[in-house]
């Protein structure tokens, strides 16, 4: 059985992952593909527990490195309870956010070291690395609007401007070194405009 293809969507706050995912799925499967969506932190029992502790605003406050361990943590529970099984299977697997969030969120946005994030990373993933990974781009001035336009923020969505400057600097350098992995997209436009590029980008790289 051919294992299945892992998607990954990554981006700003506001860059509209979670609606462009569904897009994705529903063309993988009018290609007569079996399709898993699912999301980090999260996508697992365990692991939305743990999401749940990542995204609270606890008095005592989450330091860089216990919030990066968090993060991996519920990345390891992701992975063996359903990432890996569905592509083991043949299911492509479509996943808002993964590896590079920890790199544009922790690793820039939080200033941790290069060296801690890529032992976490060999650990966690073991060489497991996205088909594709699809980054929404977008001024962190909208994107920040956009999301607290929706009230109700996390953590992440009630960041200052600058952190969010340095998350989007991240993920513009991390496509930039892995073209053959990462493609960006405007994520400024309209729903349909970018509907019908995600189509096109699926149809060359997938």
């Amino acid at each position: 059985m051919t294992r299945g293809r892992l998607i990954t969507l990554e981006g700003g706050e506001g860059a509209g992952k979670t609606t462009h995912s569904k897009t994705i799925a529903s063309w993988l499967k009018a290609q007569g593909r079996e399709v898993l969506s699912t999301r980090e932190p999260g996508g697992s029992p365990l692991a939305e527990a743990i999401r749940g502790v990542v995204l609270a605003d606890w008095a005592e406050g989450i330091d860089a490195t216990t919030e990066l361990l968090l993060i991996f943590a519920a990345r390891a529970a992701h992975l063996r309870a359903t990432v890996l099984p569905a592509l083991q299977r043949g299911i492509d697997v479509v996943c808002d956010r993964f590896v590079d969030a920890s790199w544009a969120y922790q690793g820039a946005g939080r200033g941790l070291p290069a060296p801690a994030l890529q032992a976490m990373e060999d650990l966690v993933l073991a060489g497991l690395q996205p088909d594709l990974t699809l980054i929404f781009d977008i001024a962190p001035e909208l994107g920040l609007a956009r999301a607290r336009s929706r009230g109700d923020l996390n953590r992440f969505e009630a960041e200052n401007l600058a952190f969010m400057q340095r998350v989007r600097q991240s993920y513009l350098d991390r496509a930039a070194a892995a073209p053959q992995r990462c493609v960006v997209l405007d994520a400024s436009r309209g729903l349909d405009e970018i509907s019908r590029e995600l189509q096109q980008i699926l149809q060359v790289r997938l």
